[in-house]
């Protein structure tokens, strides 16, 4: 009889091995599915039996992971997410900013080309119109490149309102998850299934927001912002909001009724990657280029106020400033004629050009802006588009960096959790030739067993 027990207990446990690695195999391309064995233990013999044990018993269904190096999963990915969210708006503003023909530098040079040109005779009509053409095409080089910069103001604001939702809908799935395995795991029920479709869940979240995720005695896994709000606890689930109440947009986490702020620059991941772009980045630059034009259309229009046409009438303003609307922020009026330009100083006769040079002087004058500081008007679009260039090629490089961290990360998890065909191939075949065994042991038995009565017989 202990012959067969150990031959039945024996076979037990290789057919649960071969379920096992069938159950491996048949999820070889599951995403995030991470791999099962079982772990067998000798049953031992009871104190004053005869023999040396009593078979083999299945103890337990292992699940082969590493808190460690999923943790490194979900930090990879959080840095991805960050540098692959921002680095086509980068590319894009690099690209517009830096191209010959629209670029802001090419409409302020052709500006002051125009005003020296006109410097050979100034009462020739021709070369007034070319001044007033030109300071027509500078502006719309300021207007197409600030409307680029409000587009992307906008295309952000959208694609942060839809990562939103599928944050809130992760959050609630992993608290859900955590729900379920608590229950599951006080009932005895194998969790792995339900702890990979979390482990999932949390790859996607952390994508969207550098987190912090810790586990719990229960089963269950508290899961927080870097900065410290909390996101998951149990079966309670918070969520990220937006909040007008004050006249602008602010990022907000919500939580069993308490409402904590976040710093959306901060916080990694798309929605890091978004906010920081948008506030450090963005809009610098927008406001910068506002600045530019109207520092630079203030200097215009006061020196030709303190020259003379050729009327002897003070010059009028040659550029109007818009509020950054629809219409741009710098316009020429469209009654500016060529003889409003004052290129004569102040009581002097006409074909004077002492104002005029008054005007070509300005581009070498300094103006202040909020991304480079002070520079000469004729070298700010440059520092601009080289500062720009800097934090495009950081990014780009960083992005570079985080791919191959996420590779490597991923690579290590499948070291340890994914499934190995040739791996599985070898365990089919051991655990064929275990079950076959113990079954040769049965059929020994039940003769020996056969024998036995046959001698009553």
């Amino acid at each position: 009889m202990t012959i067969l027990n150990n031959a039945l207990s024996g076979a037990s446990a290789a057919q649960a091995s071969l379920n096992a690695s069938s159950q491996n195999i048949a999820n070889l391309q599951t995403k995030g599915y991470t791999r099962q064995g079982v772990l067998l233990t000798a049953i031992t013999a009871g104190i004053g039996t005869q023999g040396a044990g009593s078979g083999v018993k299945l103890s337990a269904m292992i699940r082969f992971s590493d808190s460690y190096k999923s943790q490194q999963l979900w930090r990879a990915n959080a840095e991805l997410g960050q540098r692959t969210q921002v680095q086509p708006y980068l590319t894009q503003l690099e690209q517009v900013m830096g191209d010959d023909q629209s670029s802001l530098s090419n409409g302020v040079d052709n500006f002051f080309k125009a005003l020296n040109a006109v410097g050979e005779d100034p009462m020739s009509g021709p070369l007034r119109g070319q001044v007033v053409t030109a300071a027509n095409a500078m502006a719309e080089s300021f207007n197409s490149i600030y409307a680029v910069t409000r587009n992307q103001q906008i295309s952000v604001q959208q694609q942060r309102d839809s990562v939103l939702p599928k944050f809130n809908t992760l959050t609630k799935n992993i608290a859900s998850l955590n729900e379920r395995i608590i229950a599951a795991g006080a009932q005895g029920t194998n969790t792995s299934g339900l702890i990979d479709e979390r482990d999932v869940a949390i790859d996607q979240l952390s994508q969207l927001a550098a987190i912090e995720v810790l586990e719990q005695p229960d089963g269950s896994r508290t899961v927080s912002l870097k900065t410290g709000q909390p996101l998951v606890v149990g079966k309670l689930a918070g969520s990220l909001v937006i909040d007008s109440t004050s006249g602008s947009p602010v990022l907000q986490a919500s939580f069993a009724g308490t409402n904590y702020a976040v710093d959306d620059s901060r916080m990694g991941g798309q929605l890091g990657g978004l906010g920081n772009f948008e506030r450090n980045t963005l809009l610098p630059l927008q406001t910068s280029i506002k600045e530019m034009a109207e520092q630079l259309a203030t200097a215009v229009n006061t020196t030709l106020a303190g020259g003379s046409d050729p009327a002897g009438n003070p010059g009028k303003p040659l550029f109007a400033l818009d509020g950054g609307g629809i219409g741009g922020i710098l316009s020429v009026p469209d009654d500016y004629a060529a003889t409003d330009l004052a290129f004569a100083g102040a009581g002097l006769p006409p074909g004077d050009s002492t104002n005029l040079q008054a005007l070509v002087a300005i581009k070498q004058q300094a103006i202040t802006l909020t991304s480079v500081g002070s520079v000469a008007i004729g070298d700010a679009d440059t520092q601009l588009v080289g500062k720009l260039a800097i934090d495009s090629q950081q990014n780009q490089s960083l992005l570079n960096t985080a791919t191959t961290i996420r590779r490597q990360a991923e690579d290590d998890w499948a070291s340890t959790s994914g499934v190995n065909r040739d791996e599985e191939a070898m365990n089919l075949v051991e655990f064929q030739n275990m079950y076959q065994a113990n079954m040769k042991v049965l059929a020994v038995a039940n003769q020996l067993f056969d024998s036995t009565l046959s001698m009553f017989g």
